[in-house]
């Protein structure tokens, strides 16, 4: 009798960890429950759908996601970054999305093989002190940092996700070489040391720094806190300084719950939820017909880089040996 009771324990847990079966659909969400907790409220009032969500850092879920494969309680991967999603497309655990989501956000934002899709646009941008630095001075690409004029002046964030993702897109676009090169020449420069973005956009702000290295959301919410600035941001045209990296999601291959998946990630690209993030977090909307945050340029006025996103991944691990060497970890 107590043998079989193992096994039929034994049972039960085998199929907890292999989906949801009919209860709540599951989203690991590297996007925080501040930003996007009043949107998934929204959705289970909408829909009726009782998601549950388990909040953590993408790189950290993207990790989880790897390591419990087929057995992953997850069906939806709703991720800040492409190179936390392409860690789990080139891991072959995201299924094909419907032809239908992928057709409404422009392919360059998206995966292109169809494994997971852009929900909201970050742009790569320079935020500089408008009150000693003229922005006729500003170089033209992210190669212009590495001139002894900027000695001192300019601000990196080394351990953050999105620089290394940018130092990630350099070596794909330029080559090992090119990006170990500038990264030492940044670091020849003396640059400012940062932990976040958000903490350069306020030394910056503060007349502490010159310039920094950041995404250009991070100066429209310290507007939206203080009223002004006396920091600007300043787009870059073409290579890895001009990067957008969309937060974006998947569904996990191995769901039970697709219907319930695909209504999720329907409703992030609807017009409202589209809106949401234009207006609240001062993304970039990704379908048509939702205008960005009046104080950025249109989307499509932008000229990212033609980069296959998932492929970031691949070059992640690298970009973090190269940024060590160069001595700015």
């Amino acid at each position: 009798m107590r043998r079989l009771l193992l096994v039929l324990i034994a049972a039960a847990l085998v199929t907890a960890s292999c989906g949801n079966g009919s209860g709540a659909p599951t989203v690991y969400s590297g996007r925080s429950e501040a930003l996007v907790g009043p949107l998934i409220d929204r959705f289970r009032a909408e829909t009726g759908i009782d998601v549950e969500v388990r909040y953590a850092d993408s790189v950290d879920l993207a990790a989880t996601l790897r390591e419990e494969g087929d057995s992953s309680p997850a069906d939806v991967f709703f991720a800040q970054d492409p190179a936390s999603l392409g860690a789990i497309a080139l891991a072959g655990l995201f299924a094909t999305l419907p032809a239908e989501i992928l057709a409404a956000v422009p392919p360059n934002y998206s995966d292109r093989e169809g494994r997971w899709v852009g929900i909201s646009g970050r742009s790569r941008t320079v935020v500089y002190n408008t009150t000693s630095v003229d922005p006729a001075d500003l170089p033209a690409d992210v190669a212009g940092f590495g001139d002894p004029a900027w000695g001192g002046r300019l601000a990196v964030a080394p351990t953050n996700g999105s620089f290394l993702a940018f130092v990630a897109a350099m070596i794909l676009l330029d080559g090992e070489q090119a990006a170990a090169g500038w990264l030492r020449a940044i670091a020849d420069n003396a640059p400012g040391l940062y932990p976040r973005n958000s903490v350069i956009v306020t030394a910056v702000d503060g007349g502490e720094i010159d310039a920094g290295l950041v995404n250009h959301y991070y100066l429209l919410r310290l507007i939206a806190e203080q009223g002004d600035s006396a920091a600007a941001n300043h787009f870059m045209s073409g290579g890895p300084g001009a990067l957008v990296m969309p937060a974006g999601a998947g569904i996990m291959a191995n769901t039970d719950r697709g219907d319930d998946a695909i209504a999720f990630i329907e409703f992030l690209l609807s017009p409202e939820s589209q809106a949401y993030f234009a207006g609240e977090t001062f993304e970039y909307p990704l379908i048509d017909g939702i205008e960005a945050h009046p104080a950025l340029p249109a989307l499509d006025e932008l000229h990212p880089p033609d980069l296959d996103l998932s492929r970031l991944a691949e070059s992640l691990d690298l970009a973090t040996d190269l940024v060590a060497e160069a001595g700015l970890l």
